[in-house]
């Protein structure tokens, strides 16, 4: 199995008892994945694994989502992902996955939302440089001049412009396993991570780096 669905809980520190040094880590959830469905190459083409995470009371949820659930004897569940999955892997429905995928990898990469912060400008949201605070100048955090006005009098894709900040998804590659809590659900990866505490969180193995 590639993966699991977690929870940001937030961020703390691992001290070296010998050289004293503080790594800097982030607490992630996710030791509670339960197998909803499996996908199979004679029957959907692919094979993959749909995970469900974060158990929740079938008042909230919809009508498709618990008759998805009861048919495969699992619990409904508010978040659902699929990860790809070997053809020789051994996994049932209603099954509970934990760390224990993680065991023998050191690299994984974290996917998650980024915090919303609604409508910025470019000073905010790229660190432009504002104007001078001097007598008579009245452009302090505007972005300035777009660019020549007869040629080619257009703006260029991509620019750098005022606009959405953030509540984008973005993934974090090759993010180092510090430590991991097997009783408790929660692996500690080194630095911080996409999202909010509280937010969900998608771990991956890294292939790459292993």
């Amino acid at each position: 199995m590639q993966g699991l669905i977690g929870k940001k809980v937030g961020m703390t520190r691992f001290l070296d008892s010998e050289t004293g040094v503080a790594t800097p880590v982030t607490v992630i959830e996710a030791g509670k994945n339960v197998v909803l469905q499996l996908k199979t190459e004679e029957r959907d083409g692919y094979c993959a694994v749909q995970l469900g995470f974060d158990k929740c009371k079938e008042k909230h949820a919809t009508k498709a989502a618990i008759g998805h659930a009861k048919k495969h004897n699992a619990d409904v569940a508010r978040v659902i992902k699929e990860f790809t999955l070997s053809a020789d892997a051994s996994v049932e429905p209603g099954q509970e996955i934990g760390l224990e995928i993680f065991a023998n990898t050191v690299y994984v990469n974290v996917t998650g939302t980024l915090k919303g912060r609604g409508f910025a400008g470019t000073v905010k949201k790229y660190g432009f440089r504002i104007g001078r605070a001097t007598h008579g100048n009245t452009n302090r955090r505007e972005r300035g001049s777009l660019g020549a006005g007869t040629f080619p009098g257009r703006v260029f894709p991509g620019l750098k412009m005022a606009g959405q900040y953030g509540n984008t998804q973005k993934t974090i590659r090759g993010v180092q396993i510090v430590g991991s809590d097997l009783e408790k659900g929660l692996l500690f990866v080194k630095g911080a991570i996409p999202g909010k505490n509280g937010g969900v969180v998608y771990v991956k193995k890294n292939e790459v780096k292993g």
